[in-house]
Parts: C-alpha cells; sequence; structure tokens
C-alpha cells in the first residue's frame, strides 16, 4: 500500500523537483521474473537517461511503474509507457489503482453485455469482487454457488453421467456449467469455476490446485485447466484472477491461452 499509493504521492506532491511523472501498469497472467527478464535490456536505455523503474508483485498480478523527474520527465514516461506495452500488450490490463474486476464491469457495460456465474470452489469470491464495483448490476444477471453435485445437476442441468464418468473436478463439467449458468441467466457470457482448493482432496491424476475454468458465449465454450497449488485464500483469488483474465481477452476478441499457469481444452 505505502510502495503502491503513498510514496509516489509523496515524490510528487512533497519531494519532486520541478517536473514530475509516475504511471503504473497493471499486469496479470505474467510472472514478476519474467517481466523483469524481458524489459532490463529493452528499457536500460531510458534508465540511462534518468528513468526509475519497479515492480511490484501479488497474487495473480505484477505491477510497473516508471518514474521521472525534471523537465524531460513527462516523455520519458511516455516513452517508458509504450516500451512496456509493446513488451507484454494484452497482458496489461489497466494503469495505477485500476483493478482487473473494474476493467471487466467497464468492458461489458461498455459493449452492453451481460455475464453470469456458476462457482464450486470459490464459493462465489468472483461475485463478491464484482459487485465491489460501482455499476455492477448492468453486468452481472446472476452468481450460483453450486458446491455440491445434485446443486450442479439441479441448477446448471450438468449431467449425471458427466460427473460419474469424468467427476466434479473435469473440463466436461466446467463446459456444462458455464453453458446452463448462460442458459439460466440469458446472459452474453457465462464463467464457471470446479476445482480442489485444498488442503485435502487432492488425487495423483488431479492435484490439490487444480481448476478448470468455463467461459460460455454466443459462438462457443472455451474451459481452461490452471493449477494453483496455494493456501485456500489466495487458491481463491488467484483462480478469480484467471477468470476475469480470460473474459476479459475473449470479449476483446484476444487469444486467452497465454495466461498463466492455463492450457486449454
Amino acid at each position: 500500500m505505502f510502495d503502491r499509493e503513498v510514496l509516489p504521492w509523496l515524490q510528487k506532491e512533497v519531494l519532486s523537483p520541478v517536473g514530475f511523472a509516475c504511471r503504473t501498469l497493471r499486469s496479470t497472467g505474467i510472472g514478476e521474473s519474467r517481466v523483469e527478464e524481458q524489459l532490463k535490456d529493452r528499457i536500460q536505455p531510458l534508465v540511462e537517461k534518468g528513468l526509475e523503474i519497479g515492480y511490484c508483485a501479488r497474487t495473480g498480478e505484477v505491477d510497473v511503474r516508471v518514474i521521472a523527474r525534471g523537465a524531460e520527465a513527462e516523455s520519458l514516461v511516455d516513452e517508458a509507457v509504450a516500451l512496456v506495452l509493446d513488451s507484454f500488450g494484452n497482458s496489461i490490463y489497466g494503469e495505477d489503482d485500476e483493478r482487473l474486476e473494474e476493467v471487466i464491469i467497464r468492458d461489458l457495460s461498455k459493449a452492453g453485455q451481460s455475464l453470469a456465474l456458476a462457482e464450486s470452489c470459490t464459493g462465489g469470491y468472483v461475485a463478491h469482487r464484482l459487485t465491489n464495483v460501482s455499476g455492477a448490476s448492468a453486468v452481472l444477471e446472476s452468481g450460483l454457488v453450486t458446491y455440491s453435485n445434485e446443486a450442479k445437476m439441479r441448477l446448471l442441468g450438468v449431467a449425471q453421467a458427466t460427473l460419474d464418468t469424468y467427476g466434479a473436478v473435469s473440463k466436461e463439467t466446467a463446459k456444462e456449467m458455464a453453458e446452463g449458468a448462460r442458459r439460466f441467466a440469458g446472459s452474453d457470457f457465462a464463467l464457471s469455476i470446479t476445482g480442489i482448493a485444498g488442503p485435502s482432496g487432492g488425487s495423483e491424476e488431479k492435484p490439490v490446485g487444480t481448476v478448470f475454468i468455463g467461459l460460455a458465449d454466443p459462438e462457443r465454450t472455451r474451459v481452461m485447466k490452471c493449477f494453483n497449488p496455494v493456501d485456500r485464500e489466495s487458491f481463491k483469488y488467484m483462480t478469480s484472477q484467471q477468470a476475469f483474465e480470460i473474459l476479459r481477452r475473449v470479449q476483446r476478441k484476444q487469444d486467452p491461452s497465454p495466461v498463466s499457469n492455463t492450457s486449454q481444452s
């Protein structure tokens, strides 16, 4: 919090000389080490001109902050931002204090599109994040927490044969959950999540941290398999972040497959 919000304010309002620029680019789907590795050589000429660059890694996200002082501060920061965007493109979802859920609500609202949710292992956490955003009511049609197999069948229309053959944590179940949620709500998009948050419940075939994220839209249903072997709370956040990022990219007609820890089914 101090590094991300207080320090830039102090530098700008209290400590900075005439001429100051600071921008933060927020990314998801790529790790901090990869961000630094890809940027270090390209951005070095700007660092030699006085640019300061910092990285802040959190669960499922990496921020890149660029700061400059002096008469050329704005142009130097603009050049750095253009370089970061060129390096990471679709992985940059926002700037400064923007949150990914805010971007989702804004994009869907602007396009006049709606969303439904079918959550199992995240227990409503995706809906919680979305409804923290003002304007969510214009986008979110419904959110179903179908934790039990019976609820998956009764509310979403998941077939008993699917659960018997593939299990609740499977791409087949995630697919039917997403399609059932979209059918239930009559929405443009529907996200589904089913997985093993742990610490118990895993197997050799499906270890703790395994999760399937389904996304149904008018054209097709995608399922992404992710692996998030962390504590339950971090698992929920990381999974929700991945679900938002898959939706963001598909809604913008971008390839969702580069999202970290995922493979497409």
